[in-house]
């Protein structure tokens, strides 16, 4: 059992990536027909990214695994396997753009 999982199955971030590769592409489908949302979907990238994501591979600024998986679990609890969706992700964006404004 992975640590941090209560329920069974494997854990969807251990296996080959596929949370966090999973969720960036639900995160582009999800924000390239909402251009307004783009400079906040670069900005929330960037903090979730880790510092030199660039010198290791896959050389995508994709989060610590660990961080990924506290992420998702104190979101969406211990079933969030096939999180997050295009609405989760418009969501989270939207709430991000109202909790850091920027200056136009």
């Amino acid at each position: 059992m992975a640590q941090g999982r209560r329920c069974g199955g494997p854990d969807p971030v251990t296996v080959a990536g596929s949370g966090q590769v999973r969720a960036a592409l639900t995160t582009a489908r999800a924000v390239v027909p909402r251009p307004w949302l783009w400079l906040e979907a670069l900005a929330a990238a960037r903090r979730l990214a880790p510092r030199g994501w660039w010198r290791r591979f896959p050389f995508l600024p994709l989060p610590d695994p660990a961080y990924w998986r506290f992420r998702m679990s104190t979101a969406f609890g211990d079933d969030w396997s096939g999180r997050p969706s295009t609405d989760d992700v418009v969501a989270y964006l939207g709430w991000c753009q109202r909790v850091h404004p920027r200056r136009r």
